[in-house]
């Protein structure tokens, strides 16, 4: 054998092996451990938080005592009231898809805290601050993944923390920041929605789902709601014009025609989804429920990034910006009436791991709510 072709197999055989390396190093999940000894000087302030030190179930999850946080200068403690949880919690929890690992850690957990939306009254403020003073009702949204706590602290200029609306209380405000911020850029900024269109939202009963509903009727369009029989009435109730059982009706076989669809289930691919849209509608993906430990909801947006440039029809994925603009105007929303949270079941927050494990079974109505006293 020539020696080039020996140097390429010898190449190849090595590019095989660190890819299998690789793929097993993601795999692998280590054993969970005891809680190491809080690290802070004594006489520290602490309080109790929501902490993971291995990947796995809600099963692995404890409440631990950690630092009380201090704010920056440009930065608000929240005593939190209520935090909600999201898809992405249990995505965190047990980091999959695996992919996630090479961000958050091989092996165990590079950050053992969770929670993004949160609720609750301003405990002190940065020097730097002056959108918030203490004793402010406040909602929004942790950047530090940190939410599930009896503290979270917050950076007060351009994030997602505005004052909590007077007509809701901090459990329904809790529920609102990710779901909504989510559901309004999917509609007005990738689904370019108008007064007067015709707009098809599949997963209508989800926590993203019942806020897509709300805000496209306020946003003037005509709706219509895809959702399980559990979750028809709510639908109805939430404003939509149409409600869909898909367990007896395959809105794909009907004649009806949709400048927009909002997709958070996947199932259907963008060339199918084409038959049901008109001329000039569009598609946005926000996720899909494909567990895969690989990919998981990531697969159903590659497909549709692959699917858009040969397709006639607008066609997008969204992962969502979570911004104070955008948070404000759903808090307006509140205050005015025309969106209201819609939550399945309520927790206390040592029952934390409960409320997660119910939202990964992939059955809520709307969003679940965990209490923090």
């Amino acid at each position: 054998m020539k020696l080039r072709y020996r140097v390429a197999i010898g190449v190849v055989s090595l590019v095989a092996a660190a890819a299998a390396s690789g793929l097993a190093a993601l795999r692998y999940e280590a054993p969970c451990t005891a809680a190491p000894p809080v690290p802070v000087p004594a006489g520290t302030p602490l309080m109790k938080a929501v902490v993971h030190r291995c990947y796995g179930s809600p099963d692995v999850i404890t409440i631990e005592d950690v630092a009380k946080p201090l704010p920056a200068s440009n930065e608000v403690l929240v005593k939190v009231r209520a935090v909600s949880v999201n898809r992405l919690d249990w995505h965190v929890l047990r980091a999959e898809p695996y992919v996630m690992r090479t961000g958050s850690g091989i092996g165990r957990p590079n950050d053992v805290r969770l929670g993004a939306d949160f609720a609750g009254t301003v405990e002190a403020v940065g020097k730097d601050v002056t959108r918030f003073r203490v004793g402010d009702d406040v909602f929004g949204a942790s950047g530090r993944n940190s939410a599930f706590a009896q503290y979270v602290k917050v950076v007060a200029e351009h994030w997602a923390i505005a004052p909590k609306p007077t007509n809701v209380s901090f459990e329904e405000a809790a529920a609102v920041p990710v779901a909504a911020i989510t559901a309004l850029q999917a509609l007005r900024d990738q689904g370019r929605i108008q007064p007067g269109h015709k707009v098809l939202v599949n997963g209508a009963a989800g926590g993203v789902g019942t806020f897509a509903v709300q805000i496209a009727k306020a946003l003037g369009a005509e709706v219509t709601g895809v959702c399980s029989t559990g979750g028809a009435a709510l639908v109805a109730r939430l404003g939509s014009d149409h409600v869909i059982d898909y367990t007896r009706d395959d809105f794909m076989l009907r004649d009806e025609r949709y400048d927009l669809i909002v997709d958070m289930v996947g199932g259907h691919s963008p060339v199918e989804y084409q038959r049901v849209l008109t001329p000039t509608g569009a598609l946005v993906l926000v996720g899909t429920t494909d567990k895969g430990r690989w990919l998981g909801p990531l697969s159903g947006m590659l497909a549709v990034l692959a699917y858009a440039p040969f397709i006639e029809h607008r066609v997008t994925t969204l992962i969502a910006k979570l911004n104070e603009p955008d948070l404000a105007f759903v808090a307006q929303l509140l205050q005015d009436g025309k969106i209201t949270p819609a939550i399945d079941r309520r927790y206390a927050f040592r029952d934390t791991a409960d409320a997660i494990r119910y939202l990964e079974q992939g059955h809520t109505h709307g969003k679940v709510v965990v209490t923090v006293d």
